[in-house]
């Protein structure tokens, strides 16, 4: 991993931000799926056991076989990164969206691991719309429901006002002084 100078300023706010997003729990359900899924124990931390892209070549795989043709097992960087490049590839074909992914350096040089937790429980859910018979992971994914209305109802529904335009129901200018006029203050409002 490279070593990076920490970042001043700008740099420094938005690593915070990515650091405030991490959130354990998540990580921990996403690494319970993947050992559930794949059928080994990880070993390390959540990053060093993702890193090589092994793990994620064998998860996709086993979600849609022949996703990744071949895993590369060496543990040169470029071909670690190939891996996980595969995985990423194997994910966007099996219809995860690929803004829920994360990129190939947010992982391997452990620059944004909450978006690779989010990109971890993006294809659990997309595992679950597509009636995956494994391990469960995070909520279903929501599907379109299309409705269709009639002319009269798009009609009726032209001359209503919605309650996010607003309401004026109870205003009046009681009480409203014109503008660039000073407060008036009588004498009988005054407690003396």
């Amino acid at each position: 991993m490279a070593d990076r100078p920490k970042g001043y300023g700008m740099t420094a706010e938005l690593a915070d931000k990515k650091a405030a997003k991490h959130d354990p729990e998540l990580e921990r359900q996403a690494k319970e799926w993947i050992e559930a899924v794949v059928g080994s124990e990880m070993d390390g931390t959540f990053q060093e056991a993702l890193k090589s892209g092994v793990i994620l070549c064998k998860l996709i795989n086993i979600i849609q076989p022949g996703s990744v043709k071949k895993i590369n097992e060496s543990k040169m960087a470029f071909k670690m990164m190939e891996n996980i490049g595969n995985f990423l590839d194997g994910c966007n074909a099996y219809g995860v969206v690929k803004n829920d992914m994360f990129q190939t350096v947010d992982l391997y040089e452990a620059q944004n691991m909450p978006q690779v937790v989010n990109g971890i429980h993006a294809l659990g859910r997309k595992c679950q719309a597509k009636g995956f018979n494994g391990p469960i992971l995070g909520p279903k994914e929501s599907a379109a429901q299309k409705r269709e209305f009639t002319e009269e109802q798009l009609k009726a529904g032209q001359g209503v006002i919605g309650l996010q335009m607003g309401s004026n129901k109870g205003a009046s200018q009681a009480g409203a002084t014109p503008y660039g006029l000073g407060r008036q203050i009588e004498k009988t409002n005054l407690k003396t």
